[in-house]
């Protein structure tokens, strides 16, 4: 897969990352763990992301492709509120307490890139948990610091020098961030995660959601419900379940500024459909327009703002 630079980091990074969180949250079993990220790491997939709140993910990393650390960029998130950690939320002890603890779990000495995980503006502006992060660049333990967010806290986040990596969502169902935060971070030269690329399958109904995911789900599916929007719109054809994640990776893609999409599957078959998504490359510009159209129109028409999911 073709690469781009993470931003100030310099990173080559393949448009599509490993997203963890489905290996804590689900306890997906460690053979099916192994398979997924060997196969996505010998596809030119060279980015993975966890995160400390994601329970038995990091472990699951080190322990699946933990020999292979020298073949991939290592992203996780710290900063919010750990069972097994005695330090409050956001503060610099536990910032510091909790990049210890990702280095323990993911059996490394350095961890390439720690995002704050979604603290809130007034807690970004604060400054402790961002000093604390800065530390432990310094100190060698982590090499970037970044942000998890969406809206305004995203943006802001952007515009900081402390900041080299921004993850945020951005989807078809999901695009405010694409004007409200995409502009701070180019100028910035800020690398740009987009986190939930295919809306959490949203047109599927969130029943078949599995936890966590069906909220995120839901209102995702009834944006597209209210957008109107069918992938054979724009020429995607086929059944939902391979141009629905075609149509949602390259719009996501598409976008001046996303490096790379983050998918968070524990399916090979998913896996390998989207790799192959990716490799038909952008979507066409009047494409992007009719879908930019379709959700500004379905916005207006809801009477309220569709904010980042964060």
């Amino acid at each position: 897969m073709k690469k781009t630079f993470l931003g100030k980091t310099g990173y080559p990074v393949s448009p599509l990352g490993f997203g963890g969180a489905p290996v804590g949250y689900l306890k997906t079993e460690r053979d099916r763990v192994s398979k997924i990220l060997n196969f996505m790491l010998d596809s030119g997939v060279n980015l993975i992301d966890t995160a400390a709140s994601y329970e038995g993910s990091e472990e699951m990393i080190a322990a699946t492709v933990g020999h292979r650390r020298g073949e991939f960029v290592l992203v996780s998130k710290c900063g919010g509120k750990l069972p097994d950690i005695d330090a409050p939320a956001w503060s610099a002890e536990m910032v510091m307490q909790s990049v210890e603890r990702s280095l323990r779990r993911l059996k490394t000495d350095q961890v390439d890139v720690m995002l704050l995980h979604s603290c809130d503006l007034a807690t970004l502006k604060k400054g402790e948990a961002l000093g604390a992060l800065v530390k432990a660049v310094e100190a060698g333990k982590v090499r970037y610091a970044g942000y998890s967010g969406d809206n305004e806290t995203a943006a802001y986040a952007a515009t900081l020098d402390e900041i080299a990596v921004v993850q945020t969502s951005i989807s078809i169902a999901d695009q405010i961030n694409i004007d409200m935060v995409l502009p701070h971070a180019f100028r910035n030269e800020v690398g740009v995660m987009a986190k939930r690329p295919i809306a959490n399958a949203a047109w599927k109904d969130s029943k078949h959601q599995p936890g966590l995911y069906a909220n995120y789900a839901s209102v995702y599916h009834d944006r597209l419900k209210q957008m109107k929007f069918r992938p054979a719109d724009v020429g995607i054809d086929g059944p939902d379940e391979k141009a629905w994640p075609e149509l949602s990776l390259r719009f996501t893609l598409s976008q001046p500024g996303v490096n790379v999409a983050i998918i968070g599957t524990t399916n090979p078959e998913n896996a390998m459909s989207n790799i192959a998504a990716v490799e038909h490359g952008p979507l066409a510009p009047a494409a992007l327009h009719k879908i930019r159209a379709a959700f500004l129109q379905a916005q207006s028409k809801s009477g309220t703002a569709w904010a980042g999911q964060q």
